[in-house]
């Protein structure tokens, strides 16, 4: 019969292999983990105040245990120093200032101490496979994997990786799509995160990436970097629009993404659950990619405003609704693939709208000039629209208006230039009601009509625009896409204050770049270093700034 300690040999031995070889661990990690919990069951016998190492050999199973003393003069620990005398009789030539090995009688470890060092055993490998399940998958967000389903729970998919588990969140699921446990099913990896109870590895079948990753598995082209998919836009399990390019001229990325017969779309059509998938030619032409991103409607114009990523599109009476799709769905996939606001109206209110801008410029012409009907509508035909282009046009380019000489040029810009300043003196009285202090208007790039915005918006001294990130004072209002082109008539309404997570800055309408927007940070925020160098204050002003905006 073998010995209690040959049987414990043979059983740490066994949970050590299977355990490497189930969890697809290092057994020299088991290993350890098994030296530190006989460490433990060792201290519990021999006292916790010793410090006992162990060894255990990985091939024979030999359990060496010994205890670590210091060599003093004068002993004030007796479980862990040692005199000169004791020290020469565990090993000769010791001197006062060593570490030596005082060995141990090996230890018969019981059943029950066995069971605890298996517990404490777990929990090492545990730790260190959910390590190496991070590391596995910490590098591959953005790669395409397939799993087997294992559970729904509250509408989350729980996937089995094989080596890990993931989850496909209720919103990156295709909607209507049923979840079946033990089904396959291929997902994009999001995101994977490292948490306590192991990886949190994050699946979508709803990310336009997906799709992508679907058409380079199934067009050889794609894969090969001559045809690319320069953009791609999704409503997940209905319809979705992709702009392709391809790199050589004899191969058409249409052609080449449908397949012969349809083949290769309909292969990433079924795996999306029969959603609809528009192929579209990219091109630079921004007006092109929107006629071509808007099909099957048919565009009649396109007005681009690049300072404001916005499109104007005019289409024929019969193609709007083609235009805008069931529940805005076309112009929506459009807008989302171009990255543009796309307003769609028909040829009658294209027409109507410039009719009104026409006679609204007129009008405004006609009072701040003090000038007739006809001399004002001569300026808008022109293509004049805001009185700083009269005021500040080169002298030639508005006394080459057919009717107009140098003279009367020199009187309409002398004319715009004080309508101007009745305007500027308008706003800074009003700015001066709302309570905004006069070392805002010191501030670069800051006219009194935005000092008003400013004060409407609760914003009136140095402080108060200092605590602003130069997102929060300058970023332009992002909408989402509209059928009609809403009338402007009246101020847009804001808050008392700004706040973090608005769409849009405060002075966004103004159109003010990143760079002047930390200038005005910077300058505001100057006055908080005073008592600093100089230099080392614009320096800690501008760094601020720099940080606030690129958060």
């Amino acid at each position: 019969m073998a010995s209690p300690i040959s049987a414990n040999k043979a059983e740490l031995l066994a949970i050590a292999n299977s355990v490497a070889s189930e969890k697809m661990i290092d057994k020299a990690i088991v290993i350890e983990a098994m030296e530190e919990a006989i460490q433990k069951s060792a201290r519990n016998r021999y006292g916790a105040e010793n410090d006992i190492r162990a060894k255990l050999d990985p091939l024979t199973g030999d359990l060496r245990l010994w205890r670590v003393v210091e060599v003093v003069e004068v002993v004030e620990d007796y479980f862990k120093q040692v005199d000169l005398k004791q020290a020469e009789k565990l090993q000769p030539g010791a001197a006062v200032g060593d570490f030596i090995v005082d060995p141990l009688p090996p230890v018969d470890l019981g059943r029950i101490d066995a069971q605890s060092a298996k517990q404490v055993i777990f929990q090492k490998v545990r730790d260190a496979e959910r390590e190496r399940q991070y590391e596995e998958f910490k590098d591959r967000a953005g790669e395409v994997i397939t799993g087997v389903i294992k559970s729904v729970e509250f509408g989350h998919v729980i996937v089995n990786l094989g080596r890990a588990e993931g989850v496909i969140r209720r919103d990156q699921q295709i909607p209507r799509e049923a979840a079946r446990v033990g089904e396959r099913v291929r997902a994009l990896i999001m995101k994977v995160e490292r948490n306590n109870r192991g990886p949190q590895i994050f699946l979508t079948r709803a990310h336009p990436e997906f799709m992508k990753k679907l058409f380079a598995q199934e067009v050889p082209e794609i894969y090969d970097g001559i045809i690319e998919i320069k953009a791609a836009a999704r409503d997940p399990g209905s319809r979705a629009k992709i702009g392709v390019i391809s790199h050589d001229s004899s191969i058409d990325p249409v052609g080449a993404c449908v397949g012969m017969k349809g083949s290769r779309v309909q292969a990433v059509v079924q795996e999306l659950q029969g959603e609809k998938i528009d192929i579209i030619p990219w091109s630079e032409d921004s007006a092109t990619f929107v006629v071509n991103a808007l099909q099957p409607a048919t565009v009649s114009r396109v007005v681009l405003d690049e300072d404001e990523s916005r499109i104007e599109v005019v289409v024929p009476d019969d193609q709007l609704s083609l235009a805008i799709g069931r529940r805005g769905q076309n112009v929506r996939l459009a807008s989302q693939l171009t990255e543009s606001q796309i307003d769609i109206m028909t040829e009658e209110e294209s027409s109507e709208k410039r009719q009104r801008e026409f006679a609204e410029r007129s009008k405004m012409f006609e009072e701040e000039l003090d000038v007739d009907e006809t001399l004002s509508q001569l300026l808008v035909a022109e293509g004049f629209a805001e009185l700083e282009e009269v005021a500040y046009v080169e002298l030639d380019e508005l006394a080459s208006i057919e009717g107009f000489d140098e003279e009367l040029a020199e009187e309409l810009q002398s004319r715009a230039q004080e309508a101007l300043e009745r305007q500027e003196e308008a706003y800074r009285t009003e700015r001066k009601e709302l309570g905004v202090e006069d070392a805002l208007a010191a501030m670069p790039h800051l006219t009194e009509q935005m000092l008003v915005v400013l004060g409407k918006a609760g914003i009136k001294d140095l402080d108060d625009l200092a605590d602003l990130a130069t997102d929060e004072l300058i970023a332009k209002k992002r909408e989402a896409p509209r059928r009609r082109q809403q009338a402007t008539d009246g101020p847009p309404l804001r808050r008392d204050r700004p706040r973090a997570d608005d769409k849009g800055g405060v002075l966004g309408e103004f159109g003010l770049t990143e760079e002047q927007g930390n200038e005005i940070i910077m300058a505001a925020r100057a006055h908080w270093f005073e008592d600093e160098e100089p230099v080392a204050a614009l320096a800690q002003a501008e760094e601020a700034a720099d940080a606030e905006s690129s958060q």
